[in-house]
């Protein structure tokens, strides 16, 4: 099972089921004597963690981050960094049905197909608990580029729509990551419904990225959209990615198109060209639903909980571009 690594200057391994004993990651490529915070790191982990966002799973889980190795002093050694957080309130049990049973758009079916065997408690690797990783890596990543800003947010969730960019990408936009929070009540009320009745839903979401440096990516196969397009899709619920204008351009003359370098989102031939970023992902609805979903503890939308991965994924795809493009220094 190869595919838990990711990255190549900046590169993480990440290891864990939903219900074992402990998620973890271990992060290669950070520089030596980066200032370490585990405030910093616990709070990226807080914003993600469940069972403390109203109509989202009541699975409560503290994870508190573990660093095992790779920090001395409040500062990073530039060998391995491996960090854990532990499984603390697994309900195995909510799963029983679910052994034999297989849920459409999940890996349930496709994962007994491929090895054989699966561990059905939670999902196993398949479960958003693989997340936790991710996230660690992210704030890493951040240390090597603190100048860049991310900054993800719901842009739709059924029936709430934002089409506006946000101005100040310092304002906190709520539990539920959407920039109206005067809707914050509405989707509250609105997913704890969806809860109730064992349903689901999907949405997308808008990522902004300022100050990224000029020249990350590398052609032709190694594109800086192509390997933010994997990062992005590599998270399970996500299903499409495009940037800048994306789609709407299929509706657009070449002369309105190339009238501003803005309607490629940052990058021009797969190579970021220093103006700010914009980029737009989809998230399926939570395939658990029905009386599954009532019985078990599930997210009736993943996208509030995602919203610290995708930033971190952003964050680990530009690091690592960053270090490859500075490799070439003389």
């Amino acid at each position: 099972m190869r595919g838990n690594s990711f990255g190549k200057m900046f590169s993480l391994t990440s290891f864990g089921e939903s219900h074992g004993p402990a998620m973890g990651v271990v992060i290669d490529g950070v520089p030596a004597n980066l200032d370490f915070d585990l405030t910093a790191l616990q709070s990226e982990l807080d914003r993600r963690a469940p069972g403390k966002v109203a109509g989202t799973t009541s699975r409560l889980e503290s994870d508190i981050a573990e660093v095992l190795s790779g920090i001395f002093e409040g500062k990073t050694l530039g060998t391995p960094i491996a960090v854990i957080v532990r499984n603390t309130n697994q309900k195995s049990a909510d799963y029983d049905k679910l052994k034999n049973d297989y849920r459409p758009g999940h890996a349930d079916k496709t994962t007994q197909l491929k090895y054989g065997i699966r561990d059905h408690r939670g999902g196993g690797r398949a479960s958003g608990r693989e997340t936790v990783s991710r996230v660690i890596a992210g704030y890493f990543a951040s240390l090597i580029l603190p100048q860049v800003k991310v900054k993800a947010f719901v842009s739709k969730l059924g029936p709430f729509a934002y089409s506006a960019l946000p101005e100040n990408l310092n304002s906190s936009f709520g539990p539920y990551s959407y920039p109206d929070t005067t809707k914050n009540d509405e989707i509250k009320n609105y997913l704890e419904d969806l809860k109730s009745k064992g349903e689901s839903v999907g949405g997308t979401v808008r990522i902004i990225v300022d100050n990224c440096p000029v020249g990350l990516g590398e052609p032709a196969f190694d594109k800086l959209k192509a390997d933010l397009a994997k990062a992005l899709l590599s998270i399970g619920a996500v299903v499409s990615f495009s940037y800048g204008l994306g789609e709407e351009m299929a509706n657009m003359t070449g002369s309105t198109v190339s009238a501003n370098s803005s309607s490629f989102g940052g990058m021009e031939g797969g190579i970021s060209n220093g103006e700010r970023m914009v980029m737009s992902i989809t998230f399926k609805p939570t395939s658990t639903v029905g009386e599954k979903a009532k019985e078990g503890r599930h997210d009736p939308c993943i996208i509030p909980r995602a919203i610290p991965v995708v930033e971190a994924m952003v964050k680990i795809v530009l690091a690592d571009h960053f270090l490859r493009q500075n490799a070439y220094a003389i």
